[in-house]
């Protein structure tokens, strides 16, 4: 696989490629000519991104709702470079140019009147302290992203890995926006990314499939490989396609074909999904819980990218009924979603055992709560303020940093209520066992509590205790998911024992150099029982019996019967020691008389 590094470096730098530009967006936004025309050529709106249709370029120069752009005289072929330039920076429902940018559009005769050419000049699209946040937040969740895929394929090359990679090279949360207005320059560029474009979209849909076919182990199960096999040939169907949808540009009317592909892509997105819940009961409790945060992932992030496709290359959500079209800014907090995916996909093929997926989806949840309500108030009162304040652009990355930030100490502090509220059986066992530790009347009793109270509360597949001795850590009875061919002796590596020895938890690995038990009953950490100057014991567990990790709070739990373990260890050994030295003294008359 090392062979493959070379085109993983060109494809990462062309997808950083396409959205480190639109960072520029933060400070400078870019220009529109105030319409919004689909890939028929219809003019479904005529406002813009404007607040008014007054301040709409295309409204000022005489362009209504339902006029039509004559795409014959407007293709690209044969070609010429202003009219191919202004045919590709005018359809397709979205639009962002650089600012200052001119286009000549021919309008469609119509029953009022008849053939119409005219000359756009592209203004500022209006722009707050929210909308650059929301964009900053973007481009840096698509760099983490793009850059995260791009790791896992270079320390973990394969077939599962690829997918995800090839998948986040165009669905990711980062905007491309600066990237296409820059390339408008160069029609004929421009043309070669859209094709470009077209290849990535189709290879990121069969990598989203080939990842949930093989996620999150990379492993290919029989029923599975006929699907694989087949996932080219998908691929090259929807490149086809896509690039079909691009016919607009050669003056034929797509847009139905622009949204039949975009269906296609929910109709890979709801496969993938399906995929993975067939595969649900066929992996071990490990990779089933692993994959859970995949599936997760999956129900909150496809669903938001394909609503924020639907809504910025097609008229669907306009409807006789009404306009149901998100704004710019609701699309962008659409992709902005659509990074969960990427994170809970990292986390679940990087991580050999993962947390209970419900702690992350408690804290998106929270997160989604803390920001929902003050984004929409400030939202509302930002365009206000901007208007009635005069200061510099930069003045309102501030004020928006500190917003960030107190909305960010608000989920703080929401995410450590709700964990005292659901971790409330955790603490009840946590001072029950610490009691029981500290009653302790011997120390193999300390060993058993150490072990099987944290097992039976945590529901564990494993944990025993190691007391210390003269000669290192030894185990004096067998634990749940230790019998008698593991090891008596603990010796996981130099590194381990020295963190063990000064009170610190340690991650179990593969340098350990002695029999532990394996699989689900492998264990995940040694914890010490440890004051601060000595190590009594050490203990080690495994993960739940559903084969989820050890998530923080119990980590936390755990440390701390440690040191309440190292406290009754102390005692016993002083009320030892202190028997000792009675029984010496009441022998010593006995030493130093006469025989």
């Amino acid at each position: 696989m090392g062979s493959d590094r070379p085109l993983l470096v060109v494809l990462l730098i062309w997808a950083l490629l396409m959205i480190v530009p639109d960072l520029a967006r933060v400070v400078r936004p870019l220009a529109s000519f105030g319409f919004y025309a689909n890939n028929d050529g219809l003019i479904y709106d005529v406002t813009g991104p404007f607040a008014d249709k007054s301040e709409s370029p295309a409204w000022k120069a005489g362009v209504r709702e339902g006029d039509r752009l004559d795409l014959s005289l407007m293709r690209c072929l044969p070609y010429d470079s202003e009219r191919c330039a202004s045919i590709l920076a005018a359809v397709g429902g979205i639009q962002y140019v650089a600012p200052g940018r001119a286009i000549t559009i021919d309008l469609a005769a119509t029953p009022e009147q008849g053939t119409r050419r005219l000359v756009l000049l592209a203004e500022p699209r209006p722009q707050n302290w929210f909308v650059s946040g929301v964009i900053l937040l973007d481009q840096i969740a698509g760099i983490l992203v793009v850059l995260a895929a791009g790791w896992l394929v270079w320390t973990r090359p394969g077939p599962m890995s690829w997918g995800f990679f090839l998948y986040v090279v165009w669905f990711n949360p980062g905007q491309s926006f600066e990237f296409y207005a820059q390339l408008q320059r160069w029609p004929l560029l421009l043309l070669a990314q859209d094709v470009a474009a077209c290849i990535a979209q189709a290879a990121g849909f069969a990598g989203l499939l080939l990842f949930a076919i093989r996620a999150p182990a990379d492993k290919l199960q029989s029923e599975w490989a006929s699907v694989e096999r087949a996932l080219p040939l998908l691929a090259l169907v929807i490149a086809l396609a896509l690039m079909a949808s691009y016919g607009s540009a050669v003056g034929f009317k797509t847009e139905i074909l622009t949204r039949a592909t975009i269906l296609i892509g929910l109709a890979v997105s709801l496969s993938a999904f399906a995929i993975l819940m067939l595969r649900r009961h066929s992996l071990s409790p490990k990779d089933n819980q692993r994959l859970k945060w995949v599936v997760w992932g999956c129900l909150i992030g496809l669903p938001a990218s394909v609503i924020a496709d639907l809504s910025q290359y097609t008229t669907l959500f306009k409807t006789p009924w009404g306009d149901f079209s998100p704004s710019d800014d609701a699309v962008a907090l659409f992709n902005l979603v659509n990074g969960i995916l990427c994170l809970f996909v990292f986390e679940a093929v990087r991580r050999p055992h993962v947390v209970s997926v419900s702690i992350p989806l408690r804290r998106v949840t929270l997160l989604a709560l803390t920001m929902s309500v003050p984004a929409l108030l400030l939202h509302r009162e930002a365009e206000h303020f901007q208007e009635t304040l005069e200061v510099p652009q930069w003045t309102w990355l501030l004020i928006g940093a500190v917003v960030v930030f107190v909305i960010g100490r608000l989920h703080h502090a929401a995410v450590e209520l709700a964990d005292r509220f659901f971790n409330r059986d955790l603490d009840r066992a946590e001072q029950e066992l610490g009691e029981a530790i500290v009653a302790a009347k011997d120390p193999a009793t300390v060993d058993h509590l150490l072990s099987d109270g944290p097992l039976r509360a945590l529901k564990l597949a494993s944990a025993v205790t190691f007391r210390r001795t003269e000669e290192g850590f030894h185990r004096y009875e067998n634990g749940v998911g230790w019998d008698g061919t593991a090891t008596r002796d603990l010796q996981l590596g130099e590194a381990a024992m020295t963190a063990l020895s000064k009170g610190a938890s340690y991650v179990v690995d593969d340098t350990a150099k002695c029999a532990l038990p394996l699989g689900l009953e492998g264990p995940l950490l040694a914890v010490p029982a440890a004051s601060r100057t000595h190590c009594y014991a050490a203990t080690l567990y495994g993960p739940h019996e559903v084969g989820t990790d050890l998530d923080p709070c119990e980590r936390q739990m755990l440390l701390s019967l440690g040191r309440h373990a190292a406290d009754a260890y102390a005692r016993l050994e002083n009320v030892h020691l202190r028997q000792r030295i009675k029984l010496l003294e009441s022998q010593r008359p006995l030493i130093s008389s006469p025989t």
